[in-house]
């Protein structure tokens, strides 16, 4: 069986909140246009379609701040 970790049943809008993000942020770093990311916003994550789900899940997983050179 496969089981799924439990980010992907929260919703975009829970899980954007949980990192601090307005949706015009998460918007601006995955350079999509801020209607996407609201047309998304309800949906569970595994529910959103592939493409934007892959752009997403470091972003919502906090793994992005692994490529600021500052940090």
């Amino acid at each position: 069986m496969f089981f799924q970790s439990p980010i992907m049943k929260k919703t975009v809008k829970e899980l954007r909140k949980n990192q601090g993000l307005t949706a015009k942020e998460l918007a601006a770093r995955l350079k999509v246009d801020n209607v996407e990311i609201l047309n998304i916003d309800e949906l569970k994550l595994k529910d959103v379609p592939e493409p934007l789900k892959s752009k997403l899940l470091p972003v919502l997983k906090g793994n992005y701040t692994d490529k600021i050179p500052w940090l």
